[in-house]
């Protein structure tokens, strides 16, 4: 933690624009502050993107003191109030003092504008979230020791933590997420709260979960974040295949702990991560997800074999379909999506490379398969080999390193990320003299298997071979000829 710099160092940190804006507010007779987290940032040694202030002035009150300086002006939320505005390429948003009170079965606040800065400083989520700069002084009021909390490496409540949670439950979403952001735990008062409230996240939108969860796994530690919400159990909410990895250990130790690998993993994936001019930038959440959800389909196919062997047939096709269920609960886009899916579905298809040796047939086909996701999957099956066991690690890496050199070999004789078959569409219909229709999706299948079996052949071979593969469909050169 850092201390907070000196009122004329914040005047050179802080964007001239919070100045200008609060003396136009003191002037018409308003008190106003930097509040929450740009406050918070300051004592974490960065300044805050966001710009959030809490004012005496009512929503009518804010829009006039900034019509005509405010460059354009929306209402995110009057009834709520806050008013946000666009100046100098910097967004603000400023909320009338608040004293809510919620309804225990709705997350909506039932709104109380308040009268002054210390009670509207309670009602903010934790602590080091309930500090302000009172403008345009810089005088910096902490009533709830937010500073200590920092200082100790503590998440703790303004109150009491169960009237925080049972207020506004996605505050416990929120605990984990900034145990991962800003590497602090959270206070045993909290970590008790959450557990015992875990139901209260029920009211909460999935919308609003997923964006927390975004936030926790792209964080600086998300392994703290996940441990925390299966360890309140809020998890069994939110994201229960997550809690469902911790497999009991059989007496004879034949398998290893899946939950834990699976955080090792994660860590590993992160690790693989690019800067921003490389191939996998980070953070990033598809490669981040996936590396945690990759083995949730374990937990339904564990078998315990006569040999005392235990196995997870088929656990990367289940695991797929549970993780296309959980992200559409959590309501995420389709394209990310099927980006985890397909990683999860995907992450076993290199194991048995090394023993027994792949065709260039095969490598087409696994980069092919892998599509634009196949720089995730690189990192993340290297990621997936967390063994003690040095030389197994070591071989599996020598195996991998051997795929991508297959890979980028082949790549640079057939351009193969953009593998095409020999023959489109309309060579297709012109050779077989046949019309649009599924006949020539069929016959462009086979000329894409074709291409990625044997490699480019050329249009001459390509087509004599198309013509003998159609001079075996009998029914459907009947049904499709003129």
């Amino acid at each position: 933690m850092h201390a907070l710099p000196s009122h004329d160092a914040l005047r050179q940190i802080l964007p001239s624009v919070i100045f200008d804006l609060a003396d136009r507010f003191v002037r018409a007779g308003f008190e106003i502050s930097l509040v929450g987290g740009p406050v918070r940032d300051l004592f974490l040694g960065r300044v805050s993107p966001d710009l959030d202030f809490t004012t005496s002035a009512t929503p009518e009150q804010t829009v006039k003191v900034i019509s005509g300086w405010a460059d354009n002006i929306w209402d995110v939320g009057r009834e709520f109030g806050t008013i946000a505005f666009k100046k100098d390429g910097f967004t603000l948003e400023v909320t009338t003092y608040r004293a809510d009170a919620y309804d225990k079965d709705s997350r909506k606040p039932i709104v109380a504008f308040g009268d002054n800065l210390r009670d509207d400083l309670f009602r903010r989520d934790f602590t080091m979230n309930a500090m302000a700069l009172r403008l345009p002084d810089l005088e910096l009021v902490d009533p709830f020791d937010g500073v200590d909390s920092l200082r100790v490496g503590l998440i703790r409540t303004p109150g009491s933590p169960d009237i925080s949670f049972s207020d506004d439950p996605l505050r416990m979403m929120r605990a984990a997420r900034f145990a991962s952001q800003l590497r602090i735990e959270v206070s045993p008062e909290v970590r008790q709260a959450m557990a015992e409230m875990t139901e209260r996240i029920d009211i909460i939108s999935a919308e609003r979960v997923r964006d927390e969860l975004i936030k926790l796994i792209n964080g600086a530690d998300p392994r703290a974040g996940i441990d925390l919400l299966v360890d309140s159990g809020l998890a069994d909410k939110v994201l229960p295949e997550v809690s469902a990895l911790r497999l009991e250990i059989d007496e004879h130790h034949r398998h290893k702990d899946v939950y834990q690998h699976s955080l090792t993993v994660l860590e590993q994936a992160i690790g693989h991560e690019t800067e921003d001019d490389g191939a996998v930038p980070g953070p990033d959440f598809i490669l981040r997800f996936a590396a945690l959800m990759h083995d949730v389909g374990k937990p339904a196919t564990r078998k315990f074999e006569p040999n005392g062997a235990v196995s997870f047939r088929h656990h990367d096709m289940v695991g797929s379909k549970l993780v296309k269920q959980r992200m559409r609960a959590l309501r995420f886009d389709k394209d990310t999506t099927k980006a985890v899916a397909r990683l999860v579905e995907l992450h076993m298809r290199f194991y048995g490379y090394g023993e027994a040796g792949w065709t260039d047939s095969a490598v087409r086909r696994y980069v092919t398969d892998a599509g634009d996701l196949l720089e995730r999957l690189h990192r993340l099956t290297r990621s997936d080999v967390t063994t003690r066991n040095r030389r197994k690690a070591e071989r599996l890496g020598f195996a991998y390193d051997d795929l991508e050199t297959r890979i980028a070999e082949i790549t640079e004789q057939e351009e193969l990320n953009a593998i095409r078959p020999d023959l489109n569409g309309e060579q297709i219909m012109s050779i077989l003299g046949i019309k649009a229709g599924p006949m020539v999706g069929r016959a462009y299948n086979f000329m894409l298997n074709l291409r990625l079996d044997d490699g480019p052949l050329g249009e001459e071979i390509a087509g004599q071979r198309l013509q003998a593969w159609w001079a075996e469909q009998p029914e459907a050169q009947a049904g499709e000829q003129g």
